[in-house]
């Protein structure tokens, strides 16, 4: 099957410094769905064994070069062979129309990863683990609970897609409320299809009005700012398709988390305005392999990037334990 070939920037274009410590390489795999997928792999230098394995994914219209590339080259650093790369439609990735996300396609994309990996020579495909940041967080869980082959999956800083986009920030939006939605985003797909082309929800909101919530200030912070910004990041530029929000209004994607056998890590920040997201999705959790750790004063995005912040020690401890 001829998959799509994607042309990929070979210099060092992150908003994190390179690390000497291990091997980096770009690479790319496909997903069941025909899509071809762009990835950074880290890999520590002087293997001589086979490596347990992570693929690192989010936030939620973020790119490889940001969130997810920090962890992934931070553990590569700590012994594990790691993978961060974008989701379908985005960033390098292939699939169009660019800017849509699924909360289908999506949890694939993790899926995929593990496939590339099992069967890479210098990875033990029985310790394959994944790591969810923001919105894959929530991915990460949905992929845990289809996907046997994943020993042990973390939840960074997590968003439950499907919950925010049917109810809204802290469960505001009724039924009423989301007929309206529905209605205005299915307007906007006759105003796409007669136009040939999708019209993006915009990123972050830029300049920041002075009002503006301060999760909002928070995701300025990082996505606007030269702590964070990318120029292929959808939060730092003009967002995600508007209709994207319509599959994730239908589709929760933790109805059978409770069956994740398989060992689970969330961690959030206690002062993070989506820290509900993770405690409401952990009570769910069954078995004594599952833990939530909450990170006093932490707030979200203070687990995108703050090496001070982010447990790595927590997270090397925990996929020794359950990829061993």
């Amino acid at each position: 099957m001829e998959h799509e070939k994607l042309v990929l920037i070979e210099e060092w274009d992150k908003t994190f410094p390179k690390s000497e410590k291990v091997n980096h390489r770009k690479i790319t795999f496909h997903n069941r769905y025909g899509i071809t997928l762009a990835a950074d792999l880290y890999e520590p230098k002087n293997i001589d064994s086979k490596l347990p394995a992570i693929a690192v994914c989010g936030p939620f219209g973020a790119v490889k070069e940001q969130s997810s590339g920090l962890y992934a080259q931070t553990l590569a650093e700590r012994g594990f062979l790691t993978i961060a790369f974008d989701p379908s439609f985005t960033g390098e990735s292939g699939g169009l129309p660019r800017y849509v996300a699924s909360p289908d396609i999506n949890t694939e994309d993790f899926s995929a990863a593990v496939d590339f990996l099992s069967v890479q020579d210098n990875v033990d495909s029985e310790r394959i683990g994944i790591l969810g940041i923001c919105g894959w967080g929530g991915m990460a869980l949905n992929a845990a609970a289809i996907d046997t082959r994943i020993k042990a999956t973390v939840a960074s800083t997590m968003y439950d897609m499907t919950r925010v986009n049917a109810k809204g920030y802290f469960d505001a939006m009724d039924a009423d409320a989301r007929y309206e939605l529905r209605k205005t985003l299915n307007m906007q797909r006759i105003k796409d299809y007669k136009n040939g082309s999708y019209q993006l929800g915009g990123g972050v909101i830029d300049p920041l009005p002075e009002d503006a919530p301060f999760y909002v200030k928070d995701y300025y912070n990082y996505y606007k700012t030269k702590r964070g910004y990318h120029e292929r990041s959808l939060n730092s530029n003009g967002g995600w398709n508007m209709t994207s929000a319509l599959s994730f209004m239908n589709m929760p994607i933790l109805a059978y988390s409770d069956e994740i056998r398989s060992a689970v890590l969330m961690i959030h920040g206690e002062k993070a305005h989506s820290c509900y997201f993770s405690k409401d999705a952990f009570k769910k959790l069954k078995g004594d392999n599952k833990e939530l750790l909450l990170i006093p004063d932490a707030i979200h995005t203070d687990l995108y990037d703050r090496m001070d912040v982010i447990p790595f020690d927590k997270l090397e401890s925990f996929y020794r334990e359950y990829l061993k």
